[in-house]
């Protein structure tokens, strides 16, 4: 579980084909982490597999804070985000996973990808923060609701104005420049994990009649 709060962004560092999938490796974020840890990396939940020397390429301890880390990407992955078409060098949102006693400051966010939707529109706003435009993939349009949440890249933002498809949201300048939000432009992908609750309100009504 995750709440959508990006703690920080790294460059990608590599991406090569393995098999069916790939492997993922992305910059040193100076965490210490177990084999298997849970990260969300551009709001896709992926495992620890391995740290790698970030100048010999060698193979380090996954509790070893000077080590890029690695991620293996199943075919699976690959489908249903688009981190198989990441550029070297483009920056990765990155959020360790819920313990339990942990603020909730974002919503809840599990890292499963819904689908991909695109960037319309980014312009200044006068508050000193950006306004941007989001268009969804078929289907997702059910889940914006005027003020309710929605995860883009593994960010928590709140849906503004929805009108089929698209809607806004308001960026602070906090989260503007935390995030990859800034190295975004028209036309850019970007990952979608509708809300949680509304999922399964939506999964349970049926059988309630």
């Amino acid at each position: 579980m995750f709440t959508g709060l990006v703690e920080t962004t790294v460059p990608l560092v590599s991406l090569s084909p393995v098999g069916g999938g790939a492997r993922l490796v992305a910059a040193n974020p100076g965490w210490v982490l177990e084999r298997g840890a849970s990260i969300a990396v551009l709001g896709a939940c992926l495992s620890l597999v391995e740290r790698r020397d970030p100048r010999s390429g060698a193979s380090l301890g996954c509790d070893d804070p000077t080590g890029d880390l690695v991620f293996d990407l199943s075919s699976e992955t690959l489908a249903r985000t688009r981190l198989g078409r990441l550029r070297l060098g483009e920056l990765l949102n990155l959020e360790r996973a819920l313990q339990v006693g942990d603020r909730l400051d974002g919503h809840m966010v599990s890292g499963h990808v819904d689908g991909l939707g695109r960037v319309v529109d980014l312009r200044p706003a006068g508050d000193g923060g950006w306004r941007a435009t989001f268009e969804v993939h078929p289907g997702a349009e059910r889940y914006l609701v005027d003020k309710g949440s929605i995860t883009l890249d593994g960010i928590s933002l709140t849906v503004v104005e929805p009108r089929g498809r698209r809607f806004d949201v308001a960026v602070v300048p906090i989260t503007w420049e935390k995030t990859n939000l800034a190295r975004l432009a028209p036309g850019d992908e970007v990952h979608v994990e509708c809300d949680m609750v509304a999922k399964w309100i939506e999964r349970l009504l049926p059988t309630r009649g």
